[in-house]
C-alpha cells in the first residue's frame, strides 16, 4: 500500500515531522523564509495532504493546483485567516488548526509585553547599553503601574480569559468585550470578577487594552484613530492576536502625539514590519517578531497536534480540530 504524499511548507519541531513520516511520504520546505507563491503552486500538485503556516496563503488557486485528491489542510496555528475556508469546504477539503495548546503561552507573552511596555524595560536596556546610565534619578524612565490598574480585554476566548486570570495576582479591575457572549465566557467572567462592557467603555476606561479577537472583515482596522481618541493618554495597547486589527498609521500617530502612552506588539501589519516603517522610530513601542507561542514545549505540542490532524484527515476520519465540519459531507460525495 502506497503512502499518501504530503507537503509541509516549513520545518516544524522534529517530533511532529517524525509522526507524519510514520504514515505519509513527506516533503518539507527547508528554507527559513516562506515558500514563494510559485513554489507553493508547484509543490502542492498531486498531494493528498498539506501542512502549512499562517504565512502561507492557501486560496482557490492553490487548491485547484493541488488537484481533487487533496483531502486535508492542517494549519500550524490557531488562526486560519490565511486559508480560504469556503473554497476548501466547497471542494470537500478538511481544514484543521491547533487551538488550546498555545493558550497559556500566548497569555504569558501578552503579560510580558504589558510589563515590558509599562515599565519601559526595552528602553532601559537600550539606555544602559548606550552608556547613558550615569546615576539613579527620581525621574528616570518613569512608567505605569500594573497593580490595581484596569485591564481591558478585547476578545474573551481562551487566550483572553487566560490573560484575565493572571490579572488577579495584580489586583486589577478587569473589563471585557466580545461580539459573542457564551455561557462559558459569562461563567468565567463571574469567577474572575470581570465586567462585560461595550467597546467604547472598554477603550475609555482601560489602562491596558489587550487584544485577543480574531481577524475578520469586521475586526480589520478595528483599532483606528477614533478608537485611540477614546483612550486615556496613559493607556497602553497590547496586541498578540493579528496585526491588521490595528490601523498602523493611526497607531503611529497615537504614539507619536501622546494620545496613548505606549504599545506592545507581537504582530504587525504587514509581517515582517518593513525596515522603513515609522513605527520603528518610536521609543514607546515594543515590537516582537510574532513569537507569542514560541516556547519549546508549546511549539512541539503544536507540531504534534498539526501532525495528528493531518494523519486523521488523510485516513478519511474527522480530526479533533476541524474548522469546517461541513466539508465532511462534501468529501464523501467528491470521492
Amino acid at each position: 500500500m502506497s503512502t499518501p504524499p504530503v507537503w509541509v511548507t516549513r520545518r516544524i519541531p522534529e517530533k511532529g515531522l517524525e509522526k507524519i513520516r510514520g504514515y505519509a511520504d513527506v516533503e518539507v520546505w527547508e528554507d527559513e523564509l516562506p515558500p514563494p507563491r510559485e513554489v507553493i503552486l508547484e509543490k502542492v500538485r498531486g498531494r493528498q495532504g498539506l501542512l502549512c503556516l499562517l504565512t502561507d496563503r492557501i486560496d482557490a488557486e492553490v487548491m485547484d493546483a493541488a488537484g481533487p485528491q487533496l483531502k486535508v489542510i492542517s494549519n500550524y496555528a490557531v488562526g486560519f485567516d490565511n486559508i480560504a475556508i469556503p473554497e476548501a469546504t466547497a471542494r470537500g477539503i478538511l481544514v484543521t488548526n491547533t487551538p488550546g495548546v498555545l493558550t497559556e503561552t500566548t497569555a504569558d507573552m501578552a503579560w510580558a509585553l504589558m510589563m515590558a511596555t509599562a515599565r519601559r524595560i526595552v528602553e532601559g536596556d537600550r539606555f544602559v547599553r548606550a552608556h547613558r546610565w550615569k546615576t539613579w534619578g527620581p525621574l528616570l524612565l518613569l512608567g505605569q503601574d500594573l497593580h490595581h490598574a484596569t485591564l481591558g480585554i478585547l476578545g474573551f476566548g481562551r487566550i483572553g480569559q487566560a490573560v484575565a486570570r493572571r490579572a488577579i495576582g495584580f489586583s486589577m479591575r478587569v473589563l471585557w468585550h466580545d461580539v459573542v457572549r457564551t455561557e462559558q465566557m459569562e461563567a468565567t467572567a463571574r469567577e474572575l470578577g470581570a465586567e462585560f462592557v461595550d467597546r467604547d467603555t472598554l477603550y475609555a476606561e482601560s489602562d491596558f487594552l489587550s487584544i485577543h479577537t480574531q481577524l475578520t472583515a469586521e475586526t480589520r482596522g478595528l483599532i483606528d484613530a477614533a478608537a485611540f481618541a477614546r483612550m486615556k493618554k496613559t493607556a497602553i495597547v497590547i496586541n498578540t492576536a493579528r496585526g491588521p486589527i490595528i490601523d498602523s498609521e493611526a497607531l503611529y500617530t497615537a504614539l507619536k502625539e501622546g494620545q496613548i502612552a505606549g504599545a506592545g506588539l507581537d504582530v504587525t501589519d504587514p509581517e515582517p514590519i518593513p525596515d522603513d516603517s515609522p513605527l520603528l522610530t518610536l521609543e514607546n513601542l515594543v515590537i516582537c517578531p510574532h513569537i507569542a507561542s514560541a516556547s519549546v514545549a508549546t511549539r512541539t505540542k503544536m507540531a504534534l497536534m498539526a501532525a495528528e490532524n493531518l494523519i486523521v484527515g488523510l485516513q478519511g476520519q474527522r480530526p479533533t480540530n476541524l474548522v469546517n465540519p461541513e466539508a465532511l459531507e462534501r468529501s464523501v460525495s467528491h470521492r
